[in-house]
């Protein structure tokens, strides 16, 4: 079955890829608390059956922090301001491939699937992401993953400016609850398409 969107754009498997955004085993614990773990998994089966490709966008950085962001706001994620006591990071606290950066084991990547190693928040920001969907003629992207108030935000601005229908998986994100509730509730219905993932699987599965 192809669902139909709202603008009249609809969801036709061979038009549609999924980004699993920074599913990694150094945020695990945000994953399996989320239920987005779980919901991945079953997503993914849905998407490999059907023919929708995957696309891995996962942090990747130089353990010596030479490729490293150089860019920081007034605080880190917790909100604690930068200040002496508690300088802003000039290189990552693992590097490529380390264990925390590899790509949750229940999630693991198989050899069809697309590796894109990222430097910056957005997905398509110095990587082969946008090449890659415009080769196999997609135009509508599936985002799954976290953090949905900063990297899946990042990533949903960048492809929407490139023209590509953006649809968030709501049930599948991560992040601070009130935060990706907001981003969600509030922000992403302005600029994507929000579905559950019981949505997306029914539209791709029938």
């Amino acid at each position: 079955m192809t669902l139909m969107l709202p603008d009249g754009h609809s969801l036709d498997p061979e038009r549609t890829g999924i980004v699993v955004f920074d599913a990694l085993e150094k945020a695990r614990k945000d994953f399996e608390e989320s239920g987005a773990l779980d919901t991945i998994r079953q997503l993914l089966v849905t998407c490999r059956e059907t023919g929708v490709p995957v696309f891995y966008a996962r942090a990747d950085h130089r353990a010596d922090g030479q490729d490293f962001e150089m860019c920081h706001g007034d605080t880190d994620s917790g909100f604690q301001t930068w200040d002496s006591s508690h300088p802003s990071p000039t290189r990552p606290k693992t590097g490529s491939g380390s264990f925390p950066l590899q790509v949750l084991s229940e999630l693991a990547p198989r050899p069809e699937d697309y590796d894109i190693p990222k430097h910056r928040w957005s997905a398509f920001h110095g990587t082969c992401l946008e090449l890659s969907l415009r080769s196999r003629g997609i135009d509508t992207l599936l985002l799954v993953g976290g953090s949905t108030h900063v990297g899946i935000a990042a990533t949903a601005y960048a492809g929407r400016d490139l023209d590509f229908h953006m649809v968030m998986v709501a049930d599948a994100c991560t992040g601070h609850e009130e935060r990706r509730n907001y981003f969600l509730r509030s922000v992403f219905p302005r600029m994507c398409h929000v579905l559950t993932a019981a949505e997306v699987m029914g539209a791709l599965g029938e």
